[in-house]
């Protein structure tokens, strides 16, 4: 159905555009309760796809159809932008085990390798189809998708096949881990990444991104992170990298010092590490994955810390097999909240606009003229509800098409 959609009803709109609505998604000269943009008794018009106008409904323009949300809040939607969609099979055995003890050090993750390399291309396109309408009932709109399950040419291949059917926004992560039928060779392993498998892998990805976590014997150093990543810079691809997780490590100053564009987890910084990401918070955005502190019982990274050292932060779901397998952004931001203490204005700042400045993008994470018409709903009369009814879903995508 074509022609202009007036978005009526709307008793508060976050625009996360900035007071005048026009703030670009990179200006962060603004403190987040402000950056909101709130609109009270607002209306959005929708055209081909873009929003057209913002505005009190008392002002708008007339349009083909109109769609009232019933004084419901509205909020850009979310851009998750870290995710491992493209799975099979099922690792409760070992959250569970965690839950009692066994602490996490990324070796499970050879057993979502197996599985994934034994499903079929029908029963990966059904289990991702499952995920994306989870997380878009749940107000997610742009999903950023990794390979990193399959670490043969022809697995990685198709998992990027597949995610490339649901996003732009997809990562190629052949150097997850090292898979355990190349552990008594992983130089061979780093040459087959770097080489014929990111060549083969290269066009159906935007980004490049590695596990990074000398603490883990399954992950990468900072010598062989470095490596995928300039050959995934060769190859045109941009840079992403997981970093700090279990411990400190070279991730985020490797992350900083190759312009990636998000170094995730951030969960062990030292004093250099901030200092390097809040010099490069132009650049690199640190991504905060709290749902996988969440599912480890590994500590919280220290938000406060960052907020008030001027880095530029998002965060994400990191939906995966293992560590969070969850896609809710709402309750991302609840975690944020209660155990990161972010305030609820920068926990939603961080989904929406940090993400997009995450994956480099100003045409998503905000409502304003000629961004995305990509909007999420609340049943709720305010944008405070996502951390004050944790557990509640009480977030969706708008179809306005």
């Amino acid at each position: 159905m074509s022609g202009t959609v007036l978005v009526t009803g709307i008793g508060e709109l976050v625009t996360c555009a900035g007071p005048d609505g026009g703030a670009p998604v990179a200006d962060r000269s603004l403190p987040a309760d402000q950056r909101l943009g709130v609109v009270r008794d607002a209306a959005v018009v929708v055209a081909d796809g873009l929003v057209a106008w913002v505005g009190p409904a008392s002002q708008a323009p007339a349009a083909d159809r109109a769609l009232d949300v019933g004084g419901r809040a509205v909020v850009p939607g979310f851009v998750d932008s870290h995710s491992h969609l493209v799975f099979a099979g099922d690792r409760s055995a070992e959250f569970a085990a965690r839950m009692a003890g066994t602490p996490y050090d990324g070796g499970g993750i050879g057993v979502s390798v197996t599985a994934t390399r034994a499903a079929g291309d029908d029963e990966l396109r059904a289990l991702l189809a499952a995920r994306v309408a989870e997380a878009r009932a749940l107000g997610t709109t742009t999903l950023e998708v990794k390979s990193g399950y399959g670490l043969t040419v022809e697995d990685e291949l198709r998992s990027l096949r597949l995610a490339r059917e649901v996003t732009d926004e997809t990562t190629f992560l052949g150097a997850h881990v090292v898979p355990p039928e190349a552990r008594a060779d992983r130089d061979g392993y780093l040459d087959l990444v770097t080489g014929r498998m990111l060549a083969a892998c290269a066009p159906l990805a935007r980004w490049v991104d590695v596990f990074c976590e000398p603490n883990s014997p399954h992950a990468f150093t900072g010598e062989e992170a470095r490596r995928v990543l300039l050959a995934g810079r060769d190859a045109g691809l941009g840079l992403r990298v997981h970093g700090n997780q279990l411990g400190p490590g070279p991730g985020a100053r490797l992350a900083v010092d190759l312009g990636a564009a998000s170094v995730d987890h951030c969960t062990f910084l030292d004093d250099a590490d901030v200092d390097d990401l809040a010099g490069a918070a132009d650049t690199t955005v640190a991504t905060l994955l709290p749902g996988v502190e969440f599912s480890t019982r590994m500590p919280y990274p220290d938000a406060r810390r960052l907020v008030d050292a001027g880095v530029s932060l998002a965060l994400a779901s990191d939906c995966n097999p293992g560590t969070c397998n969850t896609a809710s952004m709402p309750f991302v931001i609840a975690l944020a909240v209660r155990e990161l203490r972010m305030t609820a204005a920068e926990a939603l700042v961080a989904a929406t606009v940090g993400g997009a400045r995450a994956l480099r993008r100003e045409d998503v994470g905000r409502v304003a003229v000629g961004s995305r018409a990509d909007l999420a709903v609340l049943d709720a009369p305010g944008h405070e509800h996502l951390a004050y009814r944790p557990g509640m879903p009480i977030a969706r995508a708008l179809e306005v098409s």
